[in-house]
């Protein structure tokens, strides 16, 4: 059986290991006072209800097992994940976007769980943090989107330091005490970090050496430059993780560059996004495959004219849960290649 396939088999067991553990772990001790990005937030006791504006805040709380006390949701790239269909069933979408503040507030909420700044923080689209503490509700910022990067500059913000894959970890253990289930944090912190130990192991031992990528997010408009992960970014830390070196050096998260600066870099490999979101024509990954076998630029790329094309969801390029789920693929993708250069 694949390793890949084995662990996804020990992440419940893992789980319901750490949920019979649950009593004799250390339990939070209440009132429990948060740093999170700037902010101190402190709890009297585990929120019963929380909204989430994010795909990885959400799927985050369903792995946690705390589903039920999801009041609302909105901002989402991909379907949810098959294993939390039934309870993402249950859960209202105030919007696949930005929801408005009323809608949230309206909610009630005790927690808002925001994956994005822009989302929610000083020029936030929902509101300000201190909209929300106002009202006596508490917020959570994802440390994958303040930890060294400065959001107010750039439309997605720029890295002042390489993404850390710990701001992930982090966000899941901060998440757990607060919500006073530590024991599961750690069993899910123990699966993403051996799965992306085995994703690295794979493609080192394949041997294959410069290995070079760009990875193409979306666009505003496919007739103009397209938005590409960045060096430092969630995406960009990805691929030189796993031993592939980013074309794109800009430490924007995601700055537009243009194709023929991307022809010329050749990359052994181009990486592409599937969402569900519509803002723009090239959301659709299908629109983006057509352009660049069709495209007089991209058409003589390498990689075009070999398939060597690899399609990822957009929430594993960010900051989740999925993170993972993405190294995977993109580890498979580079075994494909060993097998064409034998």
């Amino acid at each position: 059986m694949p390793a890949r396939t084995t662990l996804r088999l020990a992440l419940p067991a893992l789980l319901a290991a750490a949920f019979c553990a649950a009593p004799l772990a250390h339990a939070t001790s209440y009132p429990l006072t948060v740093e999170n990005c700037g902010y101190q937030q402190t709890f009297k006791q585990a929120p019963t209800s929380v909204v989430t504006i994010g795909q990885a805040g959400t799927e985050m709380l369903y792995a946690l097992g705390l589903g039920d006390k999801v009041a609302g949701t909105a901002l989402w790239f991909n379907p949810v994940q098959p294993r939390f269909k039934a309870v993402n069933d249950k859960v209202p979408r105030l919007a696949d976007n930005d929801p408005s503040f009323e809608a949230v507030i309206g909610k009630r909420p005790q927690l808002v769980v925001s994956q994005f700044e822009w989302m929610v923080g000083k020029e936030g689209v929902v509101g300000k943090r201190e909209q929300f503490h106002d009202l006596g509700i508490a917020t959570y910022a994802m440390p994958s989107d303040c930890e060294g990067k400065d959001n107010l500059s750039g439309a997605d913000g720029t890295r002042t330091a390489k993404y850390d894959v710990n701001a992930l970890y982090k966000s899941v253990r901060q998440l757990a005490q607060i919500f006073n289930v530590e024991a599961r944090g750690e069993a899910l912190v123990k699966d993403l970090t051996e799965r992306q130990a085995q994703a690295v192991a794979k493609v080192k031992a394949t041997g294959l050496k410069d290995l070079s990528a760009a990875l193409w997010f979306s666009s505003a408009d496919l007739a103009i430059d397209p938005y590409m992960a960045g060096a430092k970014g969630v995406a960009g830390t990805m691929m030189q993780t796993l031993g592939l070196r980013n074309v794109v050096t800009s430490a924007e998260e995601w700055p537009t560059v243009g194709w023929e600066t991307i022809a010329k870099a050749n990359p052994s490999v181009l990486l592409i996004a599937r969402m569900d979101r519509r803002r723009f024509p090239a959301d659709d990954h299908v629109k983006k495959l057509e352009f660049l076998k069709s495209d007089p630029v991209t058409k003589h790329m390498d990689a075009v004219k070999n398939n060597r094309i690899v399609i990822v969801d957009a929430d594993a390029l960010q900051g989740s849960i999925r993170m993972v789920d993405g190294m995977e693929q993109i580890a498979d993708a580079v075994l494909k290649l060993q097998a064409a250069a034998k």
